[in-house]
């Protein structure tokens, strides 16, 4: 009994039990941390034919802004370590890049995309290879079908709305600055933005919203765009409230004027 004492006094006892509880706690973080989207377009995911593919078109396309590296080249381009594959399908795809002048902000123009898919994937994957980001994401995610547009709509709401409207069609920011509409876009499109958080919208994480969620606001952007939210006639362009109270204040006031005047010359 005394020698069992004796090593419970021990000055390693401490020690031990530091070690021990470290080692459980990252077990159990890793274990029970939410899960991510698999990874579809990243250099994980590519081969290395495809990787000198992409590194080719960058240094003919984008290096003069960004850099031969694409260590970034300031204020011209930034750097691109570390924005992942998701950050040039985003830009690329939408028409945004390569930027043909200088402008407050870039803008979504899908008629003017200068590559195929193949190539931006390879970009993609090249930009990824140089330091690891967000993946583009893989197509379980971007099935409206499977989507809640209830729980998306919550979600829009809550992070969203205050920016592109709430009803997805955009809205004015600072400096000259503006949130896009989210009708016509890309239901990957719209996944990648909320992933690496394009020019002044903020990055909403896999752990922020995840990847489910992020399926769940695609449904509620895609029932807007296809008019399910027309409940009891015209949408009047989606405007939202502003639309309505525009509508009303409009017509309506109208209307009370042009009934006190006729009540008034009836009653003389």
């Amino acid at each position: 009994m005394s020698s069992l004492a004796a090593r419970r006094r021990s000055p390693y006892a401490l020690l031990v039990l530091l070690v021990l509880g470290l080692m459980f706690t990252g077990t159990a973080y890793a274990a029970l941390q939410p899960s991510t989207a698999r990874p579809g377009t990243s250099a994980a995911t590519s081969s290395a034919e495809e990787i000198a593919h992409g590194e080719q078109l960058f240094l003919a396309n984008c290096a003069s802004c960004h850099g031969l590296n694409a260590e970034g080249n300031e204020p011209i381009g930034p750097s691109l370590h570390g924005v992942g594959a998701a950050a040039v399908d985003f830009q690329v795809g939408t028409g945004r890049m390569p930027l043909a002048s200088p402008a407050t902000q870039s803008e979504r123009n899908e008629q003017q995309v200068r590559f195929n898919q193949e190539e931006i994937s390879a970009m993609a994957a090249y930009v990824d290879s140089l330091a690891p980001g967000p993946a583009v994401p893989d197509e379980e995610w971007l099935d409206p079908s499977q989507g809640d547009p209830a729980n998306g709509g919550a979600i829009y709401r809550t992070n969203c709305a205050m920016c592109h409207n709430s009803s997805g069609t955009g809205g004015a920011l600072t400096r000259g600055k503006y949130a896009p509409s989210l009708m016509g876009v890309q239901p990957v499109h719209i996944y990648e933005a909320m992933l690496t958080g394009p020019q002044a919208m903020p990055v909403f994480n896999d752990q922020n919203i995840t990847p489910e969620e992020k399926r769940d606001v695609i449904a509620f952007i895609d029932a807007i765009d296809n008019g399910v939210n027309d409940h009891g006639g015209s949408g009047m362009g989606n405007l939202g409230p502003a639309g309505d109270t525009l509508f009303a204040w409009t017509f309506g006031i109208a209307a009370f004027l042009g009934a006190a005047v006729w009540l008034g010359r009836k009653a003389a």
